[in-house]
């Protein structure tokens, strides 16, 4: 499942600081995956780096996870959040259950056998680098991490 109903507008991160990226509504992991790699484009890639494929596609993969995990198990999707560092890109995804991920921390070996699900997190655990899982101060939870991008 891709999409969500949210009851109030969900925002795509910050606006960058000359204002290239205003806040959009993010309803689904199509969504934030467009955003996200729109911020690389816009904002992390210069005319003297350019973020390598490989490392693109595994900022969508880390995104899907994290947007349809807040929308499958946590209650829907309260916001999310891509910020370019000099390191990669931030990402902050919103939901509105407090229940920590028992797998957030976990080891990253994918499930043994195929189960059809459970892959999920250890992905993100493979490609993504400080994970944290806070509560919101209204309720819910931040899953925040960094996806590494090396220049092509």
């Amino acid at each position: 499942m891709d999409q969500t109903d949210v009851a109030a507008p969900v925002h795509a991160g910050r606006p960058a600081p000359g204002g290239a990226h205003p806040s959009a509504p993010v309803r689904s992991a199509a969504e934030a995956r467009a955003h996200a790699l729109s911020v690389v484009l816009d904002e992390w890639n210069s005319v003297s780096r350019t973020a390598h494929e490989r490392d693109l596609i595994d900022l969508q993969l880390v995104v899907s996870e994290l947007v349809s995990n807040a929308i499958r198990h946590g209650g829907g999707l309260a916001g999310f959040e891509a910020v370019p560092t000099a390191e990669g890109v931030r990402l902050a995804v919103h939901d509105h259950s407090a229940v920590v991920p028992a797998a957030a921390f976990g080891s990253g070996d994918l499930p043994s056998g195929h189960h059809g699900n459970g892959y999920g997190w250890p992905l993100i655990i493979r490609l993504a680098r400080e994970i944290a899982v806070e509560p919101r101060p209204g309720g819910g939870k931040t899953v925040s991490v960094l996806v590494p991008l090396r220049p092509a």
